[in-house]
């Protein structure tokens, strides 16, 4: 199977520009933490996700992570080829949340095709909105909304993409994702705790009243 027929666009290519592209991609499969891209002088070509979850965030000066957004089966990521994209001057990093697979279009051949196809070049433009469309929604959200409700929107998410109300994951990581201490984090799930939303054990939290939490998410 030709995979780049996940592009929207792929199908308007010119049959030259097609094999271009699908000679220059190869495979590649990523174990659960490890990294894919580091950084504006990391440039690992474009990312097409074949099966899996990776994760993009940035690491504040002292250190803290904060989850920009998620990319799943299908999505593509453009900051991971950012010798292509000259404007972007700050640092992402990308990891696989889960054991993924990827298939990694080299930087190169993509800006020679997107230089002289308009639909790649307006996909692009398309999908790079998107993302800064991402970014801006957590700046606001950062910003504007109190922690509690960034927290309840968080566990409520992370349950519907994992299909289970009991979470795998840790306070730090909670936190990681959220750009906040984890100490801030365990205070707010004790309160949560209290209230009867969620039950706490050792690398886990399991959703009670998964209502209560979208009320607090939507006050």
């Amino acid at each position: 199977m030709n995979y780049l027929t996940y592009l929207p666009v792929f199908d308007k290519l010119t049959k030259s520009q097609q094999d271009t592209l699908t000679g220059a991609a190869f495979y590649r499969k990523f174990g659960k933490g490890e990294i894919l891209h580091n950084g504006v002088q990391d440039c690992t070509g474009l990312l097409l996700v074949l099966s899996g979850r990776l994760r993009a965030f940035t690491v504040s000066e002292d250190g803290r992570e904060i989850t920009l957004y998620r990319l799943l089966e299908r999505d593509i990521c453009l900051f991971s080829a950012s010798c292509i994209l000259r404007s972007i001057q700050f640092d992402i990093t990308i990891t696989a949340e889960k054991d993924t697979e990827v298939l990694v279009i080299p930087a190169e051949s993509y800006k020679r095709i997107m230089d002289s196809s308009a639909p790649l070049a307006n996909y692009t433009n398309e999908v790079m909105a998107s993302r800064f469309s991402d970014v801006m929604w957590l700046i606001e959200q950062v910003m504007w909304k109190s922690f509690d409700k960034r927290l309840a929107d968080f566990l409520l998410h992370e349950a519907n993409m994992e299909g289970a109300d009991t979470l795998k994951i840790t306070h730090e990581t909670i936190g990681n994702h959220l750009g906040s201490p984890r100490e801030v984090v365990t205070r707010m799930l004790k309160y949560f705790v209290n209230e009867g939303l969620v039950a706490l054990s050792r690398g886990t939290v399991t959703l009670l009243d998964k209502d209560g939490l979208a009320r607090i998410a939507d006050q």
